[in-house]
């Protein structure tokens, strides 16, 4: 099997001593053009992965930060062909490798296939679908990995160890870990049970595991030293950007 971009990204950071950063932003916020500024300004921060969201009008996952940046970017016209043409004419100028976060819906109305292969020739690794359950992701997955595409999984505090088995044996690129139980969105604190949980995935996974959902600063992470591979964080960054701070200041604090 081909090795995986994000898995190499995230082994890279680590073996530098370090987390991997995955910062997220919807595709279109704060506007069309300073978007494309914001992600070339997390590249140039020293963004490992970055996640770049699908807007959809039915975010059921997403939290009310996420959502109304979203659906400020549906506003603008913002859809999956504008994405995927906008990155394929972009794809050369990211050293991070990208993801594609979203829900089910618009890439079915896209087309898999098409979508698979506008990703891939769009310079995309990896692609995230919240709401696709396991027993529903076989063709999917087939698709998108015939294009050179993780489907990243997504795992949490109420997936169960046979669960996580289940997605670890066909899982490549790494597994994302939500950290709470709910919508996303920054929290001060972290549930207790987190650690005892990603101590289990680090056992079942034999790819890198990030933590995300409720990520706000990097304080958040002490105590979890060698369980996290990976921090993702969203909610906290658009805040900074509607707050009309730059990607490049938010990415200092982690870096």
């Amino acid at each position: 099997m081909k090795s995986s971009l994000l898995t190499e990204k995230i082994r890279a950071a680590n073996a530098s001593g370090r987390i991997a950063l995955i910062p997220f932003l919807p595709a279109g916020f704060p506007d069309k053009d300073r978007f494309w500024e914001e992600l070339a300004a997390l590249d140039a921060a020293g963004a490992d992965i970055i996640e770049i969201g699908m807007p959809f009008s039915d975010p059921v996952a997403d939290g009310p930060v996420v959502e109304r940046a979203s659906l400020q970017a549906l506003a603008q016209g913002v859809d999956l062909a504008w994405i995927l043409g906008e990155l394929a004419a972009r794809r050369a100028g990211f050293s991070a490798a990208l993801v594609l976060m979203g829900y089910l819906n618009p890439v079915l109305q896209y087309g898999v296939a098409a979508f698979a292969r506008d990703a891939s020739r769009a310079g995309v690794s990896g692609v995230i679908l919240a709401d696709l359950p396991f027993e529903e992701a076989v063709d999917i997955k087939r698709i998108l990995t015939a294009q050179g595409l993780d489907l990243v999984p997504l795992v949490g505090l109420n997936t169960s160890r046979e669960r996580l088995a289940m997605y670890a044996a066909q899982a490549t690129g790494f597994a994302y870990f939500v950290s709470v139980l709910g919508t996303t969105g920054e929290r001060r604190t972290l549930p207790e049970e987190v650690r005892q949980k990603l101590a289990v995935a680090r056992q079942v996974f034999d790819i890198p595991v990030a933590l995300g959902f409720g990520l706000k600063t990097p304080d958040q992470l002490k105590g979890l030293e060698g369980l996290v591979d990976a921090a993702v964080f969203g909610s906290a960054l658009i805040k900074h950007l509607e707050a009309g701070g730059k990607s490049a200041e938010f990415m200092a604090a982690w870096s």
